[in-house]
């Protein structure tokens, strides 16, 4: 089922685009021009340390400090985080950048903001201030949560074409049921599940489509973005079904 319009109420509930780079020991001293350039997209921002928890229990007094550089975990990270007037996150790290979003419905379709602009913008400016040469990987993830009216096998094999075993579950039996799988495509990988749950009081199917590439030239970043979206949009095109199509049509979902 191609799917070419942007619906008024899409089930995405996040995307988030990731690179990752080599440590950048410069990036603190450059990321005052990198705000400059992205100022009137993301007016808001902030500083703050993220520190990483660990629990060990070693058996002796030994200090945790002394533990985690033997072991290689960083106690801390720095963190730039920039936010756009309808919510959407970016947060810069000396080792990575992510884009998060639950605004947009649309990728690349239309005439006004999409997800995609709002990553060539951001990414443009960073590879300008930093000049780095290769990203280690890409990410792109969609997060769905997908409506099922009534929980039971003839209505979910309606609305979905699913990887779950329907055949040897009946779903309303089912309180919980999760799926997760990892698989290459050619030189892209997609990290793909499935989870029914109850939400608000109504069951759902969340569906969690994460795309990624490694060992990519920054100058191809925004080509290779674009093949992880159209990799995701073909899974979620075999996963729904037309009920789901009319469900996004509907203004407010109702």
């Amino acid at each position: 089922m191609k799917i070419n319009e942007i619906f008024p109420n899409p089930t995405v509930k996040q995307v988030i685009f990731q690179i990752r780079y080599p440590n950048l020991f410069f990036i603190e001293n450059r990321i005052g021009d990198f705000q400059i350039k992205i100022m009137t997209e993301f007016p808001d921002s902030s500083f703050f340390v993220k520190r990483n928890m660990m629990v060990v229990d070693t058996g002796r007094d030994e200090k945790i400090e002394e533990l985690s550089k033997q072991i290689g975990i960083e106690p801390t990270k720095k963190v730039w985080q920039f936010k756009s007037k309808n919510g959407t996150m970016l947060n810069v790290m000396n080792d990575s950048l992510d884009i998060s979003s639950g605004s947009h419905k649309t990728y690349n379709m239309g005439d006004g903001e999409t997800f995609r602009s709002i990553i060539k913008l951001v990414v443009d400016s960073f590879l300008e201030i930093t000049q780095i040469p290769m990203i280690e990987r890409i990410g792109l993830r969609y997060i769905d949560e997908c409506p099922l009216p009534t929980k039971n096998n003839k209505t979910f094999k309606s609305y979905y074409n699913s990887a779950f075993s329907t055949q040897r579950f009946d779903l309303e039996t089912v309180d919980l049921m999760d799926l997760k799988t990892t698989v290459t495509k050619k030189e892209k990988f997609l990290n793909y599940g499935e989870r029914l749950m109850k939400i608000n009081g109504e069951y759902k199917l969340i569906l969690d489509f994460d795309g990624f590439a490694t060992s990519i030239e920054s100058k191809t970043y925004i080509e290779i973005t674009d093949s992880l979206h159209d990799m995701i949009l073909k899974e979620y095109e075999d996963t729904i079904k037309k009920p789901v199509i009319e469900y996004m049509r509907r203004s407010g979902g109702s």
